[in-house]
């Protein structure tokens, strides 16, 4: 009776360690059930149309900015860069989404320029004032255009999170300023090892 006392103590203690590590925290917050499923229609670097079904698949990071953006901007893409990278061969399985806020300068070639200094797995989106102002509603993003200078130059104000959806499109984390890549990349590293095939990107 001892002996299969402690066998059933044995299976009971790593049935909770097992337990305790599948559900362990993630660094970054979880946002899981707080926001809405991916969804837009735009068209990308390449002036193709996309939608969120064509990255199903992927674990997919979704970002608002803009080119001329002198400094958040292009601080948290190469941060985003830097955490994919740590994914090694797993990066395949990443798609990260640069959403222009400001596409009257971001055309589509401007946009293919900018994304690709960051990366393969960087994709920029262009879209219309409406898809643009569906979407970042969708997401809580706010943006507002600053009055233009004297040479017509001019800064656009913008939320600075990087929303995180899983290989279903499915919200789950919410990267800041602060966060650092490592952090990033580990949480990431834990979304594409439970990540389902899907359609190719196109």
């Amino acid at each position: 009776m001892r002996g299969l006392l402690a066998s059933c103590a044995l299976a009971l203690s790593g049935f909770l360690t097992a337990c305790s590590t599948h559900t362990a925290p993630f660094n970054l917050a979880n946002i899981g059930g707080l926001m809405p499923d991916l969804a837009f229609q735009m068209s990308d670097e390449n002036g193709r149309n996309v939608a969120a079904h064509n990255y199903r698949g992927k674990v997919v990071l979704l970002y608002f900015g803009y080119t001329s953006c002198p400094d958040a901007c292009p601080t948290t893409l190469v941060a985003l860069s830097q955490a994919v990278s740590q994914l090694d061969s797993a990066g395949k399985r990443v798609r990260v989404l640069f959403v222009t806020v400001d596409p009257k300068r971001d055309t589509t070639a401007v946009l293919k320029r900018y994304v690709s200094a960051f990366g393969p797995q960087f994709t920029g989106l262009h879209g219309d004032d409406t898809s643009l102002s569906r979407l970042a509603r969708r997401y809580r993003v706010a943006y507002r255009l600053e009055p233009p200078n004297a040479d017509g130059s001019y800064a656009v104000d913008h939320s600075n999170a990087v929303f995180i959806f899983d290989s279903q499109g499915r919200a789950r984390l919410l990267a800041r300023a602060g966060d650092t890549p490592k952090s990033i990349a580990t949480d990431l590293s834990r979304l594409v090892s439970n990540a389902e095939p899907g359609p190719l990107t196109p």
